[in-house]
This record gives structure tokens, sequence and C-alpha cells, in this order.
């Protein structure tokens, strides 16, 4: 197959855009040139060929000469040749005959010419072309005497020709000059004004090639340049930002990783080695061994689920929210807690309430709220859950949190050292945090008045739906 050759369009649009923008400030420059040369061209022509038809109608023919010429086409008389530089002179009878002054060259006879040596017209002027090829321009008015005549005054139009040819040679030159200093002006402006998208891409090509995100532009003034590299600005420290993120969050999740891993692999290896040698461990051993590897695989999925809701790619983005019963989605989750801590009472006062949430983004929350409240509850404990006017509050009687911790409960990761030996990734609190800020609201952890922690989660208000059905 042949290719297919760009055309003109396509052939600019591969330009280099400083070239781009120099071609196109050179062709408005020379369609503009172009407008004023063509305009200012004609306007010469008409001012100049008005002078000349006011010239030939202002020349005024002596009589006594005309009365010699006639005498001289008649064969009576002498005439002197045309005692007027540049001009032809000619009588014109009624019928169309001609009477020439010597020296002259014949001017062809119009249908005007002959209206005004028959009184139809008061005088005429027109353009004729005389026997040597030369364009003339003519006027015509009659003769008082004799009768019947009338005179033809020309002059050759050469004498505008020249002017105006040499008029457009000199704006032909002065707009091509004008012309190639606007593409060179236009190559410089374009230079100029493109130096710091040239920047801007020297910093992406360097930040492509290698990976480094701490490129910044200068970026001065309130220009569209300057909102563009700030931007760039802008976008390179969110990247760094959450590249950052990344590597702890990879590097906090290897961290968390290793500790159930070294546990499970030593268990397994104690197991595999009693099946390899023979020696058989004691059963209350061997049940605290499998009972060891089962917290551990648990404890392993939990941590990977946990990961798995951080890492998905609409995690930074929320579901489609619907307006959903808080009061009913708390006792969906108490049930679950229940089952979780059935030697603890958990107590609650859950008032009706309406947000606009993901359903089972919200329940996770809630879950993840009340599990934290069971695991650090002491035995056959009590845990208060109470919702009003959009404020949920569950208190536990634990051992509480540090006042110097308290800033770090909802970090990825993060874990009280007092809660170092107890199950969890560290993680829940981060999920509760994101899922409340999604659906508009907030969430603390503070000291409760007589020991405990209590937790506070407070979400805006919706309309409530109308009732199925």
């Amino acid at each position: 197959m042949t290719a297919t050759r760009p055309g003109p369009l396509g052939r600019i649009r591969a330009l280099p855009l400083r070239s781009r923008l120099a071609l196109l400030v050179a062709t408005a420059v020379a369609v503009a040139v172009a407008a004023v040369a063509v305009t200012c061209w004609f306007l010469t022509r008409e001012q100049l060929e008005e002078q000349q038809d006011a010239t030939l109608r202002s020349t005024v023919v002596d009589e006594r000469y005309l009365n010699q010429l006639y005498d001289y086409c008649q064969g009576t008389g002498r005439v002197q040749p045309v005692p007027y530089t540049g001009f032809t002179v000619q009588l014109i009878t009624a019928q169309g005959g001609v009477c020439l002054a010597p020296d002259s060259s014949r001017l062809p006879v119009s249908a005007a010419d002959l209206a005004v040596a028959n009184r139809r017209e008061p005088s005429a002027m027109h353009t004729v072309t005389d026997v040597k090829g030369v364009r003339m321009r003519v006027y015509t008015a009659p003769v008082k005497a004799p009768e019947g005549l009338a005179v033809s005054i020309a002059r050759p139009l050469g004498e505008i020709d020249k002017p105006l040819s040499r008029l457009a040679w000199v704006l032909l030159l002065v707009g091509g000059i004008g012309v190639v200093g606007a593409g060179a002006a236009g190559l410089w402006v374009a230079r100029s004004g493109l130096r710091p998208v040239d920047e801007l891409t020297r910093a992406v090509e360097h930040v492509a090639r290698t990976e480094d995100l701490t490129v910044r532009i200068p970026a001065d003034g309130e220009d569209e340049i300057a909102r563009l590299s700030r931007s760039f600005n802008s976008m390179t420290a969110s990247l760094a930002t959450s590249r950052d993120r990344q590597a702890q969050l990879i590097a906090d999740a290897g961290h968390e990783l290793r500790t159930p891993l070294t546990s499970l692999r030593t268990n397994v290896e104690l197991l595999a080695r009693s099946d390899e040698t023979g020696r058989a461990i004691p059963p209350d051993d061997r049940r605290a061994l499998m009972s060891s590897v089962k917290a551990q695989m648990t404890e392993l999925a939990a941590l990977i689920g946990d990961l798995q809701e951080l890492a998905r790619p609409d995690a930074a983005q929320p579901g489609p929210l619907q307006v959903v019963a808080l009061h009913d989605v708390t006792r969906a989750a108490l049930r679950r807690a229940r089952l979780r801590g059935p030697e603890l009472t958990i107590t609650e006062d859950l008032a009706p309430w309406y947000v606009r949430a993901e359903p089972a983004a919200l329940e996770r929350a809630i879950v993840n709220v009340l599990d934290n409240a069971v695991k650090f509850s002491p035995a056959r404990g009590t845990i208060d859950v109470v919702l009003h006017r959009g404020r949920l509050t569950v208190r536990d009687r634990g051992p509480g949190i540090p006042a110097d911790e308290l800033p770090y409960v909802f970090e990825r990761f993060w874990r009280s050292p007092s809660a170092r030996q107890l199950p969890g990734s560290g993680l829940g609190l981060s999920i509760v945090a994101r899922t409340v800020r999604q659906a508009g609201g907030e969430i603390s952890l503070h000291p409760a008045d007589g020991g405990g922690t209590e937790a506070t989660i407070s979400l805006p208000g919706a309309p409530q739906p109308p009732p199925a059905g």
C-alpha cells in the first residue's frame, strides 16, 4: 500500500508549536498588509483617475484653434500641432467623421461621442484604445460653432498606470519586508513566551526519566503559564506524598505481616519436625500449637482483608451514597459484636437518625469501633452504645488510651504498645476514619469519665426516605 501524504493542514500540525505561532503571526500580518495595500492601491487609482478626469474637463480648447483645425480638415487652411502638451484633440462630425490634428493618433468614435455631436448629450467621458494600441481617457464636449461638431480631448492612461505600477511594487516590497519582520518577531515572541513551557517540558522529561518528584518550576505572575507551573508543582508534590505513603504502607504491611508469619512458621516447623523425627508432641502442647496456628491464620486473613480494603482502586472515592437508617445499621453491628463478646454486657439506646452514606462501608466502620471496644473491655465488662441526633458514642471500661497516644490512633498500622499482644492489624480505625469522612462526618476518641475510652462518631442528617409500598 502506498503511504498517504499528509495535506497542508496535517503538515502544519506536524510543525513545532513555536513555528506554528510564528506562521500564524506572519499569516495574520500578511493578510492585514495585503488588505491595506490593496485598499491603498485602489484608493490611489481612483484619486488619480478623478484628477485626470477633472483635468480633461477643465481644459478649454481655443475656438480659433478649432476653426483652424476645421478649415485644415476641409483643405482650406493650415493648422499647427496641438498646442496642449500630452493631449490628443480631434473633431467629430454629427455623421461620425473625424478631423484629426497633426501628429495625433486617431481615436475611435463611440456612440457617446455621436450623441454629444448631435446635441443629445451635454458631454461624455469614457476610455478607448487608439490606433496605436494606447489606452486613452477621452472627454467629448460640443463645439459652439459651427454646429454639428464635437471636440474630443484625450490623454493616455499610462500617465496614471505607471505611478500605480510603481506604487504596487513599493507596496509589495514594503509588505514583504513587513511579513518577514512579523514572522521573525512572531518567532521571537513564541520563543520568549514558550520558554516556561520548555522548562515544564524538560521537568516532565526529567521526572519521566529519573522519577525524581522533587522537581519544582518557578511560577511567577498570574498568567496561564504560571498557573500551569503551579499545577505541575502541586501534581508532583501530591505524587511524591502518595509515593511516600505507598512506600510507608508497604513497609508497615511487611512489618505487620512478619510477626504472624514468623510465629506461624515456627509452629508449623515444630509440627513438621515431630512428624519427621517420629517424636510425638504431648497432646496438650499439640492442641496449643494448633490453636496458635489457627489464631495466626485468622490474624493474617484479617490483615490481608484490611490491606485489600485500603488498596482497592475506589478506596479514595466513596461508593454510591444512599439514605441509610443509622440506627438500623448500628443495631446490625451490635448483633455481630455480641457474638464476639458473649460474656460482655452491651447496652443500647438508639434514636432514629438517617444519613447519606455507603451502607456496607458504614456498617463495617461501626463494627470496627465495636470490635475495639470488645477487645479492650475487661471480662464481664459493660459497653454503652448511644445514638442521639446523629451522635453515636461507644464507651467501654477498658484500660483507656494515654493522652500522648490519642493523636496517632487513626494512622495506618499504629498500635498502642499496650495492645501489641492483642490481635489486630492497626488498620481498623484508619478505615473507620476514612469511611466517616467520606460520609461528611467526624470521629474522635477520648478518655471516658470513670475510666475506659469513648469513641464518638458524628454524621450529618439526611431526609427520611418515604415508607416502602
